[in-house]
């Protein structure tokens, strides 16, 4: 490395690598890191509320991205059952949870990915 170039990173302070990664379709967000958790704490919590409170989020939020998600996909993602004697619930679909799956296969790595990139530029 140059000299000059040393000198200038050496009084940079240090530096941290952040990402944020989604997929989307035709423009769209569809899948994220923070929506694929919410699917797994509502496969986890039986319910979108119980998911919604766990995750700090409002119920009307929750609702609203699993919407989303839904019509942009063009999949039911989740199962709901309304109250009853039993109460509500909902679950993953079988489309919920390979989606689920394929942002996992996607994802899984690509933080330690990114680090590497960031060592093999910034040293």
């Amino acid at each position: 490395m140059p000299t000059a170039r040393k000198r200038i990173l050496a009084t940079v302070p240090p530096l941290t690598p952040k990402h944020n990664v989604w997929i989307e379709h035709e423009g769209e967000v569809v899948l994220s890191v923070w929506r694929v958790r919410f699917l797994e704490t509502l496969a986890e919590a039986g319910s979108i509320s119980a998911a919604a409170a766990k995750l700090n989020v409002s119920y009307r939020r929750a609702w609203d991205k699993l919407h989303e998600m839904e019509t942009r996909l063009g999949v039911r993602l989740v199962d709901t059952q309304t109250g009853g004697v039993h109460g509500g619930g909902a679950r993953l679909t079988p489309e919920g949870e390979e989606y689920v799956r394929r942002f996992h296969a996607f994802y899984d790595g690509l933080p330690a990915l990114i680090e590497k990139h960031f060592r093999r530029a910034f040293g």
